[in-house]
């Protein structure tokens, strides 16, 4: 079976905190997913890698389109591996029992979902190793509203640029179709670069690069994040105000006055909102 299904991923993730979606995959709230768009690597990796120990989840140094705009998502994944005969000749007789159409990456394409961020293993090959093109990524972006993401090429640059909103990390460029590959398997855990990737993952793309959550610390990293930002504000406000120095701000704890100041400007900050504490 090369799409895995619901009882596999299911058993991949015993730690998701959330329902699931119907292929089993951990399904992420929306708002929280909305949330992780203002959160930064850094703070993802604060929680992540220095809170739970969980050290291959970021990859840096892609190519990518559009870095101003945000990736989030929720991760399908995908593996290729370089052509076997008797293996693709496996592979493409599974894909026509199934009714699959098109090329092994259309397969996968064909199954994403609103929200989806497409996360593909092709270790890292540019030429012949192209997974989307300007009719590919056109279709990505109508089924997902997201982007994704290809240890891999894409091709046709000029016309996938022209998609403003769609996201796109990738090793490089070339004008090759893809050939000489094989799917292997579709939501598996798949490397990406220095990161181990599961189905389900929250996917988090910045200018920095990307960071793989996952789903039991998702509300932690965008809890954490929030905290961080107010704080942030906080102590620029008073830094700029000549109040505190930056040696009583730049600090992992508070003095017990700075903290009742912060607790008070909380207060008042929430209430001006129409919030309450």
């Amino acid at each position: 079976m090369i799409f895995n299904d619901a009882a596999r991923i299911t058993a991949l993730t015993p730690n998701n905190p959330f329902d699931r979606l119907p292929d089993g995959r951990p399904n992420l709230p929306d708002d929280l997913l909305e949330r992780l768009k203002l959160v930064t690597n850094d703070e993802a990796w604060g929680v992540i890698e220095k809170g739970h120990g969980y050290h291959y989840q970021f990859e840096g140094g892609w190519m990518h389109l559009h870095p101003d705009v945000p990736l989030v998502g929720r991760a399908v994944t995908a593996a290729f591996v370089p052509i076997r005969p008797d293996l693709h000749e496996v592979v493409e007789g599974i894909g026509q029992g199934e009714g699959r159409s098109g090329g092994q990456n259309t397969w996968v394409i064909d199954t994403l979902e609103r929200g989806d961020v497409l996360v593909v293993d092709l270790f890292g090959k540019i030429e012949d190793g192209t997974f989307i093109g300007d009719n590919l990524g056109t279709t990505t972006r109508a089924r997902t509203g997201a982007g994704i993401i290809i240890d891999g090429g894409i091709r046709d640059y000029l016309r996938v640029e022209e998609l403003t909103d769609f996201p796109v990390y990738c090793r490089g460029v070339h004008p090759s179709a893809i050939a000489e590959v094989t799917l292997a398997g579709v939501n598996i855990p798949v490397r990406i670069g220095n990161a181990t990737v599961l189905p389900g993952d929250a996917v988090l793309g910045t200018r920095e690069g990307i960071t793989f959550i996952p789903p039991h610390l998702l509300q932690e990293v965008v809890e954490h994040s929030e905290v961080t930002r107010r704080r942030d504000v906080f102590g620029k406000m008073r830094l700029a105000e000549g109040r505190y120095t930056s040696g009583q701000i730049d600090r992992s704890v508070w003095a017990d006055d700075i903290e009742a100041d912060y607790a008070a400007w909380l207060d008042s900050e929430e209430l001006s909102e129409g919030g309450q504490r």
